[in-house]
């Protein structure tokens, strides 16, 4: 027996039923009888949702109204009721089975699947199989219109039946006629049969991911968004009722290993692809999720992997791996079991453990653990921030695929996904140097929106745009790489900085207004190299220089747009000046590089090193391919030689390390003076900064 099934939600209707998060108000349904083409009682009920206001479309449609909806039932007592009367609509016509058919995917799909999971109840058995007419239809007429363009009425006057709506309630006209379309299709002529019903998984399956694999680009989405604890299992909650591959959620980390709030989700399908486009914007929790296409390539750089190691750590299917982070460095598997306890025992003991380690060996201080079911697991979870040793361990919920892209990508010394845009031109930008001193010729903006850019703050400052110095305005960013907010000005004087501080002070900048107050170029100095300037004064940066490791750049486009004259600087406003023997009157300008599509300057978002709050001066600098070098010089007319007093950076040093090894390590080089001052041993507190093992910096 089928069970015709039709609903409609208190927002839109049609093609886009679903897509806007409204919730179910009107269910219509009737048992037919296949074998016998008997038919039971139609039942139409109405559903009390939690938002009672009525789209115009639907109030036009439907003809509902908020008062009548108000005297109905909610959907969790609607549902309990329809599985009563079909299985008393059963037994009169003496069946004792069904399967639900509805008109296309979207009622189950989009509308029931979805809110039910976010209502906490859980939908019976009969909900995760069902026949699409649209696609019965199409297989017993091909010639009549394509799925994606059939409705019901298309249908009906492809068969010559009544297409009048205006005769029944709705809801009630569209079972009718559904159900005619049915005995239709089951004549003599057609003879159709009923036999491959979709499906909609009960659960995520998880599962590795092998980077030979192939993935079709049509089936991949990314979402963005994300609460940063966010799991597999939450990300496929948020798209119930689609069917995601097996191993097909994974969550995108930053280059210190941590989530970044996104996820690349793959489908079984192109159609489920297409159904999970129509949830962009749709809630989890009380934060929207933008949903957006993907490439099967993007996917396989997160979630692919080829390790033996991994493999075989994953290798035992339908596990529940939970992260753990925080670890000792002398932590053994002993202890880590020993943490856990036998409440929480983990799947095969020690094979059941990943320890996450630096390409040289040394630990990170994660791990990965496997538990066989989900109650283990959240007694593991409840261990979160306990002690072991003299740390605290923090445990989360992970994925294969977040196993796969730590172990195999997140301490490897490239970055996982080219970041830089090409193509990459040279540029030979004027001589400048940041400006210091205690003149009070610039400005600082406090207070700006996180999504201003350099253009945003020139319009800001409207007419006094014009008395800017070259190359003077500066973005601070946080340690994190994201705006902080504040920028600094370089005005052509202190009279013109203290004008541009009292006409701009408090002006609105979008929803915000922005406090400017003059400074010197001192303090913005500080402030730019990772020190902080408030009412109590200024406070020293935590490092002398202001990024001693090259940044790495994020595949994320900022808002920020700059302009060529202001995001170009000398290196040399970045480094201490280097004591050379003689100073070279002639010497050539260095060859920039900076982004080339529409001068947008990629800031340092995901850096693999953090550094302390930096301006654009310190990002932008990239080295240059030799084609690109020899055509510039080429151009000029001025031999490309390299810049005197060059910064290099040695990575991976044993801990033993001395002058003495260094300066036979680089035998045969020119290094600086003959008294070693340019040999720089990184200080605890500049580590501190960086993160980094033991490093020396050459000059």
């Amino acid at each position: 027996s089928l069970v015709v099934l039709f609903g409609a939600t208190a927002g839109a209707y049609g093609a886009k039923l679903g897509s806007d998060e409204r919730e179910l108000i009107l269910l219509v349904w009737q048992v037919v009888d296949l074998p016998s083409k008997k038919v039971g009682t139609l039942h139409k009920s109405l559903v009390k949702a939690d938002n009672l206001d009525l789209s115009d479309q639907c109030r036009e449609v439907s003809g509902l109204t908020p008062e009548g909806l108000g005297k109905a039932e909610p959907l969790d007592r609607v549902l309990q009721q329809f599985s009563q009367l079909v299985s008393s609509d059963l037994k009169v016509l003496g069946r004792s089975s069904y399967t639900l058919c509805s008109d296309g995917q979207l009622l189950i799909r989009q509308v029931l699947h979805p809110e039910t999971s976010k209502k906490n109840f859980l939908l019976s058995d009969c909900f995760y199989s069902f026949y699409d007419l649209r696609k019965e239809f199409h297989t017993c007429y091909p010639s009549s219109a394509a799925v994606k363009d059939q409705t019901i009425k298309t249908m009906a006057e492809y068969l010559g039946l009544g297409t009048d709506e205006t005769e029944e309630d709705f809801g009630v006209w569209q079972v009718k006629t559904m159900v005619a379309i049915i005995f239709s299709m089951l004549s003599e002529n057609c003879d159709h049969i009923f036999t491959e019903p979709e499906t909609v998984k009960y659960k995520y399956e998880t599962g590795p991911c092998s980077k030979s694999e192939t993935v079709d680009s049509e089936t991949v989405i990314r979402a963005r968004g994300l609460p940063w604890q966010s799991s597999d299992q939450d990300i496929a909650r948020f798209f119930k009722g689609l069917n995601i591959a097996k191993g097909g959620v994974a969550l995108c980390l930053n280059a210190q290993g941590r989530r970044n709030g996104e996820a690349l989700v793959r489908f079984v399908n192109s159609e489920q692809r297409d159904l999970a486009l129509e949830r962009h914007k749709h809630h989890m929790g009380s934060r929207y999720i933008e949903v957006y296409k993907a490439t099967g390539e993007e996917f396989l750089k997160i979630a692919g992997g080829t390790s033996n190691e991994v493999a075989q750590f994953l290798s035992k299917e339908n596990q529940v791996i939970i992260r753990m982070r925080g670890l000792p460095f002398t932590a053994t598997q002993e202890d880590v079991l020993g943490f856990l306890g036998p409440e929480c025992p983990v799947t095969g003991g020690k094979e059941g453990l990943l320890f996450v380690k630096y390409p040289d060996g040394r630990p990170t201080g994660d791990a990965f653990v496997l538990f066989s079911c989900e109650e283990y697991a959240q007694n593991a979870l409840k261990k979160h921030k306990e002690i072991l040793g003299k740390r605290y361990i923090e445990l989360f919920r992970s994925t294969a695929a977040e196993v796969q892209q730590v172990v195999l990508n997140r301490y490897m010394s490239t970055p996982l996904i080219p970041t830089l845009p090409t193509p990459i031109i040279p540029v030979i930008p004027p001589p400048y140097t940041i400006a210091t001193g205690s003149i009070r010729d610039c400005v600082r903006l406090r207070g700006l929106p996180y999504t201003a850019g350099i253009d945003d703050i020139l319009e800001f400052m409207g007419d006094a745009t014009g008395d800017i110095k070259p190359h003077g305005v500066h973005m601070v960013l946080n340690q994190q790489g994201r705006p902080s907010g504040d920028a600094f000005i370089q005005m052509k004087s202190a009279d013109k900085a203290f004008m541009v501080a009292q006409k701009c002070h408090k002006k609105m900048m979008k929803d915000r207004y922005v406090e400017v107050f003059q400074c010197s170029g001192e303090e913005m100095n500080f402030v730019l190299m990772g020190g902080t300037l408030n009412r109590s004064g200024l406070s020293p940066p935590p490092c002398k220089l202001p990024c001693l490791s090259p940044p790495a750049y994020a595949a994320f486009q900022t808002a920020a747009v700059i302009p060529a004259e202001a995001a170009l600087y000398q290196p040399q406003a970045l480094l201490p000046t280097t004591r050379t023997p003689q100073a070279s009157a002639a010497a050539p300008p260095t060859v920039t590089y900076y982004p080339a599509q529409a001068a947008q300057l990629y800031m340092n978002y995901t850096a693999y090193y953090p550094s302390p709050p930096v301006s654009p001066t310190t990002v932008g600098y990239i080295a240059a391919p030799p084609g690109a070098v020899a055509a510039a010089a080429t151009a000029t007319h001025t031999p490309i030689l390299p810049q005197p007093g060059a910064l290099v950076r040695m990575q991976g040093l044993p801990y033993n390390t001395g002058m003495k090894e260094i300066l036979s390590f680089f035998q045969g080089y020119q290094y600086a003076p003959d008294d070693y001052n340019g040999l720089i041993h990184l200080s605890d507190q500049a580590r501190s900064v960086l993160q980094a093992p033991k490093e020396w910096v050459c000059l």
